[in-house]
């Protein structure tokens, strides 16, 4: 808890609300929702949507212990539980986080009694064991760090239970605000001090060398510096992934699963501009949004195609064989839970389990596009080792002409060693700040 939070009123409380019950309905994509909210009501002050903003996240996040509070704050005498309407129920979720967050409970007391006509102390939604109340081992902590239990269940045997504990908690942290320097066009130096003069405070992060963490709580897609093609908006983690496919001077380099480009134009950059970068996708609204950005920033050495279905599709598009050929595959997208909070309500186990198949169908199928002495680079933005370690590990096993290629002969034991296990890109958001990625780096022998 923080020692103190501003408290949303008036219409920016009610669209809150509002914006938090629409996610929760399907659990739907929260910063869509939020943006389009936005739009709709530009009335709204930068301070407003910012608390806003916060609000809603805090909101999806915690959900499962803010239900938990409500539940023991009403459970009532003799086992009668007050009832409360389900947008009273709603309301006195926000009045608990917003408790929780450090809004003094006597700013809080007369709404709570407004809701419910029997009296609910909120002071009892501050503690530390609130609503833990006869809550045993994994089911406790997983209630206590607002997670499904299945969720913890799997990072607890992935990595044990420090460690998942550990994760979870960073998972419930506010990501930063990480940017990649366009190097093309300007040094992370002069770009800070282009900041500066817009009144943005901006830092070189610890671990990425083409990147800045903004300080100042800012709109960054509304500053000159962005529309002048100077940085992008990217975790510090992805460009750690973008880093690790080390494309030689001049090559030629192939991002399998682009989308919307931030590791296709982060690659660019890289071969400064030379050399030929083909960026394929399925979406072709996401590569013209990739052109847009690659236009913006100056790029001219990246060709968004489009990949056809079927037979022959990927051979057609790819034209030749390539000197790097990054497979960033689809995934559970659970290494991004601080950014996507609401992703741990709308996956199932189920859905999880799936993506193995599909991740070792997508290494098998642009594996061939890899020159013999290239290199294919699987990556992923989950913490699931079935989606990481497992993948690679059942890919080699059925190729024998690829070989992994371990990161520290890339990098140097020291750098790969504190950004993984030495052998493969491993990044966590309890112990590097970043998003939770997995990166690993095999050649083709033959």
């Amino acid at each position: 808890m923080s020692s103190s939070q501003a408290r949303l009123q008036g219409g920016p409380r009610a669209i809150a609300l509002e914006i938090a019950a629409e996610a929760r309905a399907e659990w739907g994509f929260a910063t869509d929702i939020i943006a389009r909210t936005f739009r709709a009501h530009r009335e709204l002050a930068s301070g407003a949507r910012r608390l806003i903003a916060e609000t809603v996240y805090g909101l999806i996040r915690m959900d499962r212990r803010l239900d938990a509070i409500v539940d023991e704050l009403t459970a009532g005498r003799a086992g009668k539980a007050v009832q409360l309407a389900p947008l009273a129920r709603d309301e006195l979720k926000l009045l608990i986080h917003e408790a929780r967050m450090g809004v003094p409970i006597e700013a809080l007391a007369s709404d709570a009694t407004r809701l419910s006509r029997e009296p609910i102390d909120l002071a009892r939604a501050v503690g530390e064991d609130a609503g833990l109340e006869g809550r045993t081992g994994l089911e406790r902590e997983a209630t206590r760090l607002s997670y499904p239990t299945w969720l913890l269940e799997a990072w607890v045997a992935d990595y044990g239970a420090a460690e998942a504990s550990a994760i979870g908690e960073a998972m419930n942290q506010r990501a930063p605000m990480a940017v990649r320097v366009n190097t093309t066009r300007v040094s992370r130096e002069q770009l800070c001090a282009q900041l500066a003069e817009e009144h943005v405070v901006a830092q070189p992060t610890a671990l990425s060398p083409v990147g800045l963490v903004f300080e100042t709580r800012v709109n960054a897609f509304g500053l000159s510096a962005f529309r002048d093609g100077l940085f992008e908006v990217m975790d510090e983690g992805s460009q750690l992934v973008a880093e690790v496919v080390a494309p030689p001077p001049g090559g030629r380099v192939v991002d399998a699963c682009a989308g919307a480009g931030g590791k296709t134009l982060a690659l660019s950059a890289a071969l400064a501009g030379k050399g030929r970068l083909l960026a394929l996708d399925t979406d072709g609204k996401k590569l013209e949004e990739l052109r847009r950005r690659a236009r913006r920033a100056g790029l001219t050495n990246v060709q968004a195609t489009q990949v056809a279905a079927g037979p022959g599709g990927l051979a057609k598009a790819a034209g030749g064989v390539y000197d790097r050929v990054l497979v960033d595959a689809p995934c559970s997208g659970l290494g991004t839970l601080r950014r996507n909070p609401e992703a741990r309500w709308r996956l199932t186990p189920a859905a999880v389990d799936g993506f193995p198949a599909r991740q070792i169908a997508l290494l098998v199928a642009y594996a061939p596009l890899c020159v013999v002495g290239g290199r294919l680079i699987y990556a992923t933005c989950t913490l699931n080792r079935r989606e990481n370690e497992g993948v690679v590990e059942r890919f080699l096993a059925e190729r024998d002409d690829f070989v992994p290629v371990p990161v520290k002969e890339i990098w140097g034991r020291e750098r790969a060693e504190k950004l993984g296990d030495g052998m493969t890109l491993q990044l966590f958001p309890h112990r590097h700040d970043t998003d939770g990625f997995f990166a690993a780096v095999l050649r083709r022998v033959r």
